[in-house]
């Protein structure tokens, strides 16, 4: 049988680049390549696409560094050979940028012959990969591809939109309040008085469309709200305010819970995890650089708590209008009867092999190569129903 042709997307433009180089390197180095003819696309942070052997070299980090760098948590050389490394959080990719880069969809008579795949795997997190953008023009292009649609995307990344449908569902979320840039920026006070006379303290800050924890701060009092929401419109037009969950006031922190979604219109949940913080909250810090963080899988809580978990994930996929996979994170306040808020939904998840998505599939029986296996075979059964859509009365 002819192998299916599939294109490997990773890198870009977001504050998630090194997260995603490295989610990269692990599907790289487990998927089939019996089933698989693979082709590395990277996209750098200046936004140039490059594939093949330039690609790969977004992976791979200078000659001679590897002994003066600190590696990501995510991409322990043991888990992910060649990954790249960072240093305080940025990548160190190779100088100077890789020549010779070939744009997929740029004419043939350019650069050879054209760039044909069977099947995308955008390896994206974050800004312009995550968001509904690359799926959109993998839709233009034709090409099917792993996870959301357009619209999926887009409403998994904006937290605002995301937690305005899970309401409307009836799902329990914590309350939240959203601002633009333009409001806080031209009115502080006017803003910090509506976040105080709607949540209180703490709050966290975030923006509304990112991920990786990047941006995000807890905020006890007005002055660090205010640097909070100086950070956040860092990274985005929209802001969101969410009251804490577990805060001191109510017995302690909040036990962050995680549930990984399988399928298309039929769903699967794996077993659900526990993300012990070494910090105060899970941010950056705390899942890629620090020591001290843990995952507990399976996580300890009763049957009914599972299940109610299990199906408020399944509930919260269907609600954003998901595909292929999702990874779908709870709050639970502390103590044996705490309540549980569903918190976000992450439709492009950490995918190294020691990221929570694929190990709470390993632990429920999917191995990592049977997962990716799944993924482009679902990838293929969404791009088969729009051949059974009419799109034109001609």
């Amino acid at each position: 049988m002819k192998k299916l042709r599939v294109g490997v997307l990773f890198g870009g433009r977001s504050g998630e680049h090194e997260v995603s180089l490295l989610s990269a390197a692990s599907v790289l180095a487990a998927i089939d390549r019996s089933k698989y003819e693979v082709t590395p696309i990277g996209i750098t942070k200046a936004g140039r696409w490059v594939t093949a052997g330039d690609a790969e070299m977004l992976l791979r980090p200078p000659d001679g560094s590897a002994g003066e760098q600190t590696t990501l948590r995510a991409g322990d050389p043991k888990a992910t050979p060649g990954a790249a490394l960072l240093a305080k959080g940025e990548a160190t990719l190779m100088p100077p940028e890789p020549g010779a880069g070939l744009v997929p969809f740029e004419a043939a008579r350019a650069h050879g012959p054209a760039l044909m795949l069977d099947v995308v795997l955008p390896v994206l997190h974050g800004t312009f990969g995550e968001d509904g953008t690359i799926q959109g023009l993998l839709e233009l292009a034709g090409i099917p591809y792993v996870g959301s649609g357009v619209l999926g995307s887009a409403a998994g990344m904006d937290k605002d939109v995301m937690k305005r449908l899970f309401r409307s569902a009836g799902l329990s979320i914590p309350k939240h309040v959203a601002l633009l840039r333009s409001t806080w920026q031209g009115s502080p006070d006017t803003a910090v008085q509506a976040v105080e006379d709607a949540l209180g303290y703490p709050v966290f800050v975030k923006p509304a469309n990112g991920g990786s924890s990047v941006g995000i701060s807890k905020a006890r009092e007005r002055q660090e709200l205010h640097a909070a929401l100086d950070m956040a419109s860092r990274y985005d037009r929209k802001l969101v305010i969410e009251e804490a969950v577990g805060s001191p006031e109510s017995g302690g922190k909040a036990r962050e819970l995680e549930v990984a979604v399988l399928g298309n219109d039929r769903l699967e949940a794996s077993v659900v995890g526990e993300i012990v913080p070494g910090a105060e909250f899970y941010d950056y810090e705390a899942k890629y650089l620090s020591e001290g963080s843990q995952l507990v899988i399976p996580a300890q809580l009763t049957r009914e708590q599972e299940e109610e978990i299990r199906a408020m994930a399944l509930r919260a996929f269907a609600v954003c209008d998901c595909a292929g996979l999702a990874r779908v994170d709870f709050l639970m306040e502390p103590g044996a009867n705490g309540r549980l808020y569903l918190n976000e939904i992450n439709t492009m998840p950490g995918f190294t092999a020691i990221s929570m998505y694929p190990k709470l599939w390993a632990d429920s029986g999917v191995p990592y190569p049977e997962l990716i296996d799944r993924l482009i075979a679902l990838a293929l059964e969404r791009a088969g129903e729009r051949t059974a859509t009419t799109y034109s009365l001609a």
